[in-house]
């Protein structure tokens, strides 16, 4: 596995990739690796001809009360674990490389970035967006391989792909969950047994919708109240939203006539963790 640090090495084993008229799947990582990550790695070996991670803890998505300054960093064993699964080419610059003194462009899809995650969390997704745009310049993927857990950082990629047309193919991956269902995030890290324990009314919450949706509830409302019941059970749980909207707008729809996002956030004691659901529009009555 060929370890870039500088922008300029990246770009330079990137290009040899291509050059070779191999086809180079992309997934961008802020390391802590767990099974949901290397799934993607997965994804993007079977789909490409070589596959390319990034590592790098983004600052400018972390507001200033946030988790940066103790976010998990495990760089040799993200690097061990990658190498297992073939990983060709892991970027892992600095935040000085990334952003160089006195840098001030910036990349915000309007609108969606202040919906979900973009309304508690100001700023996010303008630097997510950002970091994004820098690395698919950089590494100039055939495929970004992405995880459907971050359902509302998806939908602002594949918007600023589209309005910038970037030649990249977007590709999301299913969520994967813990035995017991827990979505798989390298924040997970930070519970203690309990808030472990309690942070799977996170899930039963959608469950619990799911299963109104099954039974056919098709009010937006009611399917909320049902997933707020459940998460009002567990006092180590504070809500953050529980919203139903379009995936690709993000915004509440007035049916649920197409594939609807059910997602939710929640605070488990100080940590943040996000989780979603799609009912499909196959399973609707008309």
């Amino acid at each position: 596995m060929n370890i870039c640090h500088s922008i300029e090495e990246m770009r330079t084993a990137a290009r040899a990739v291509r050059y070779g008229g191999l086809r180079l799947g992309f997934v961008p990582t802020m390391g802590a690796l767990h099974e949901g990550h290397l799934s993607l790695v997965r994804a993007a070996r079977t789909q490409c001809d070589a596959v390319a991670v990034s590592i790098f803890v983004n600052p400018t998505q972390f507001g200033p009360n946030e988790d940066f300054s103790r976010y998990p960093r495990t760089f040799e064993h993200d690097r061990e674990l990658l190498e297992k699964e073939g990983v060709d080419l892991l970027f892992a610059p600095s935040a000085e490389e990334m952003y160089p003194k006195g840098a001030v462009t910036w990349v915000e899809v309007e609108e969606l970035s202040q919906k979900l995650c973009g309304r508690s969390r100001p700023g996010h997704f303008r630097g997510v967006a950002t970091v994004v745009s820098k690395l698919f310049h950089i590494v100039e993927p055939d495929l970004a391989f992405f995880g459907q857990k971050d359902a509302a950082q998806v939908a602002v990629i594949r918007r600023m792909v589209r309005d910038l047309n970037f030649p990249v193919e977007i590709v999301v991956c299913s969520i994967v969950r813990e035995a017991d269902g827990l979505a798989m995030s390298s924040r997970n890290a930070y519970l203690s047994p309990q808030e472990r324990k309690s942070a799977l009314a996170l899930y039963r919450s959608l469950s619990a919708i799911q299963a109104r949706f099954d039974q056919g509830e098709r009010n937006p409302a009611n399917l909320i109240q049902a997933g707020k019941q459940v998460l009002a059970e567990e006092s180590l749980v504070r809500l953050d939203y529980l919203e139903v909207v379009d995936p690709d707008t993000l915004d509440p729809p007035e049916e649920l006539r197409n594939a609807t996002l059910v997602a939710v956030a929640a605070f488990v004691g100080k940590t943040r963790l996000i989780d979603n659901i799609v009912l499909p529009a196959a399973a609707r009555t008309t």
